[in-house]
């Protein structure tokens, strides 16, 4: 009773009932990929990609349809949540500077003081506060269009252990604030070849209770891949390996579903998100989604009739679209188990993801409807 699950992250597929509310009508992740740059991805296709895209294609070899986002919200935690079954009612807290009632305890505390405080690009602004960084050992605090509070520090002037024991002290204090996930971005380099390192970490708020922890107490123990026990606080997660690289979390996912015999691997993919949506970069974001293609047409093999393989998204970022935030889309829902296939229509919420994998370990789960019913 093995089952995958693959969340290609930001790989939305056309904008949500309610995208024109977020500012993103008309947003289309996957769709202007392809038309800017006549993308083909033939394994996705014969899963039902094509079908999901309307567009002609193989004949699918699984279930294959869409999910409306349900959750307040369009950022990871939102999205992951509502894939393992809670839905946010109320978005996290989104700031273009955070207030002092929150900064100050987290100074006092850890006897320093942040630089910046500013809503930026991640990679500009370790290019342009980075020296003023090595010269006083402030780190630098900043934000983005998500909910998300940001601690960059270079790694020789504030070891990794230090950097992440500020972001625990951060997260403590954020809670009251609903700022999502607390995030390190530890980088390295020299004032104009600065570069982010990938030990990256990031610290969520805990979620309710999900199906991750419905699986382990059952006895089918989640292992974890990339981003995803951060995103879950570590929440029913029996084990975890993070990534630095989609290259490296698709070596992950087939390491550890060769030695996985019954429950779950979670994974997520990053980079379609962090290195090519954030920086409007269609090509790059088109070669990322030709490279897991080409892997994931490899791996299918491995997959048994027995098997559960769930690939689906968190929420869109059209490289194509204004701004350089995440886009209010739907998501793919593609499903291979025992020779299912078919539509599976337009399903009204990311829950029945967390539905089927109940299904699936025979769980008992009350949210969202199964695609396996």
């Amino acid at each position: 009773m093995r089952s995958l699950l693959i969340v290609l992250d930001s790989v939305g597929c056309g904008a949500a009932p309610d995208a024109a509310a977020y500012g993103d009508a008309g947003a289309d992740t996957l769709g202007h990929v392809m038309a800017r740059t006549g993308l083909r991805l033939p394994a996705l296709d014969s899963l039902g990609l094509a079908g999901v895209m309307r567009r002609d294609g193989p004949a699918p070899q699984g279930l294959w349809g869409r999910m409306q986002p349900r959750a307040a919200g369009k950022d990871s935690t939102t999205g992951h949540w509502e894939i393992a079954g809670v839905v946010l009612d109320q978005p996290f807290a989104v700031y273009e500077a955070f207030p002092p009632a929150l900064l100050d305890p987290i100074e006092a505390e850890a006897g320093l003081r942040f630089i910046g405080n500013v809503p930026a690009s991640g990679t500009e602004i370790i290019e342009r506060l980075g020296p003023e960084h090595l010269r006083t050992a402030r780190p630098i605090l900043y934000t983005s269009a998500d909910s998300v509070l940001q601690i960059a520090a270079h790694e020789a002037v504030m070891p990794l252990e230090a950097l992440y024991a500020l972001c625990e002290l951060a997260r403590r204090h954020a809670d009251a604030f609903r700022i999502g996930r607390v995030i390190a971005r530890p980088f390295a380099g020299e004032p104009g070849r600065f570069r982010r390192t990938p030990h990256r970490h990031d610290f969520a708020m805990r979620p309710p209770r999900t199906v991750l922890e419905a699986l382990t107490e059952a006895g089918h123990p989640p292992v974890a891949i990339g981003k995803v026990a951060d995103l879950f606080a570590g929440q029913g997660i029996a084990r975890s390996l993070p990534t630095g690289s989609n290259a490296e979390g698709m070596r992950r996912i087939a390491e550890v579903w060769d030695m996985t015999r019954h429950g779950l691997v979670f994974a997520n993919l990053v980079d379609f998100d962090t290195e090519y949506g954030h920086r409007r970069d269609a090509i790059g974001y088109a070669r990322a989604l030709a490279d897991f293609d080409a892997w994931l047409g490899g791996f299918l093999p491995k997959v048994g009739p027995d098997d559960l393989l769930i690939v689906t998204a968190d929420h869109g970022n059209d490289p194509l679209h204004h701004g350089t935030d995440h886009t209010r889309e739907e998501v793919p829902l593609l499903v291979r188990q025992a020779g299912r296939r078919g539509p599976l229509g337009t399903r009204a919420g990311f829950g029945d993801v967390a539905a089927t994998l109940a299904d699936f370990h025979d769980v008992p789960w009350s949210a969202g409807r199964s695609c396996l019913a």
